[in-house]
């Protein structure tokens, strides 16, 4: 076992601090950290974490990293973004959730737990011109990556390894999940990337591993979250993404697209989706979806309209899970193309939208 260094957000801190000082923008670390609070990454920061190892501390509540000003419940000003952060990995390089802390949806803010937000691995708000590539993300204790109003951003080369443990009935926790034991699940909705309101203009590519929920998601959901990270004078639709090369196993669903209660969501791409989940070691049985746009659950105020979810593309979706492509809801000038199944998968494409 390596020996994690305590408190490695200040000496990150502190390196990021001098690089500033000296009039530099990149900042490079090696070697074990154990973090015990959030690291926040300012304007025109490149940190690099060479053959680097990342640990939450037993106990903590809060993200790993978080643009500068990106505070919970603080307006920001969309005319005045954090601009240019890159959190890039060379060789090695993990960003690990360590060990579970009990913060969930179901406990968010009760109790004197806080927001489920906490339990990012990385949370940017109000950040145009990003970039996070070359990580292993290890048992983040919620949604890995979350975003909101973000334009201009590449995310690549992401491995993704969710906890796939659960509780059985005696209270033992034993590895791999069972959707009909969903409930053991000891660690639920741990998605890989999340673009919420606002994110637009953004490249997701070369993305594998196994997520215990979403593997990608883009959801326009306007309620606490954004309201906690809102952006001033800026639309919360999503548009203008390109997601491809998504090579996971997934619990839930690969790719999702949602979107409710007056977001639009518009001219997305998805090329490229590739179920690796054929005898997994992480989970029985299949996924949800390959690719899933829309939901006949209502999640906000009211579902959206064919003037609210139009072009969107996907194509070359090789899919084992219960379905390959799955619609729900109003949409308009969609595309799609080279939609397979393999393993037996049950449907290739299922439109629930007339079934209401």
């Amino acid at each position: 076992m390596p020996s994690f260094i305590k408190n490695g957000e200040q000496h990150i801190a502190a390196m990021i601090r001098a690089a500033h000082a000296a009039g530099r923008t990149e900042v490079v670390i090696s070697g074990c950290y154990e973090i015990g609070d959030t690291v926040l990454l300012p304007s025109h920061t490149t940190l690099i974490l060479s053959d680097c190892h990342l640990r939450m501390a037993n106990g903590t509540f809060c993200q790993m990293f978080r643009n500068e000003h990106a505070t919970p419940g603080v307006a920001h000003d969309g005319n005045a973004p954090d601009r240019q952060i890159r959190l890039l990995g060379r060789g090695r390089a993990i960003l690990d959730g360590g060990s579970y802390n009990g913060l969930s949806e179901k406990t968010s803010g009760k109790d004197g737990m806080p927001h489920i937000t906490q339990n990012n691995m990385v949370l940017f708000c109000n950040v145009d011109g990003f970039e996070i590539g070359g990580l292993q993300i290890r048992n983040q204790r919620w949604w890995a990556l979350n975003h909101f109003f973000c334009r201009n951003g590449h995310l690549h080369d992401l491995d993704f390894c969710s906890d796939y443990t659960r509780m059985d009935e005696h209270g033992n926790r034993v590895v791999g999940l069972d959707r009909d034991l969903y409930n053991q699940t000891y660690i639920k909705n741990s998605d890989g990337i999340d673009l919420r309101c606002g994110c637009h203009d953004i490249l997701i590519e070369n993305i594998t591993g196994f997520t215990e929920d979403d593997t990608v998601a883009l959801t326009g959901l306007p309620g606490k979250s954004e309201r906690l990270y809102g952006a001033d004078g800026l639309s919360t639709d999503i548009y203008n993404v390109i997601i491809r090369n998504i090579r996971s196993a997934a619990f839930c669903t690969q790719v999702r697209l949602l979107n409710q209660g007056g977001v639009r969501l518009y001219n997305i791409l998805v090329d490229g989706v590739t179920d690796a989940s054929q005898n997994s070691p992480y989970y029985v049985g299949r996924g949800v979806a390959g690719v899933r746009i829309g939901d006949l659950h209502l999640y906000g105020e009211r579902h959206s309209t064919p003037e609210e979810t139009f072009n969107i593309t996907v194509r070359n979706v090789f899919s084992r899970a219960e379905t390959a492509l799955r619609l729900a809801g109003a949409m308009r000038d969609c595309h799609f193309e080279g939609i397979y199944g393999f393993d037996g998968c049950p449907c290739l494409i299922q439109d629930l939208s007339t079934k209401e």
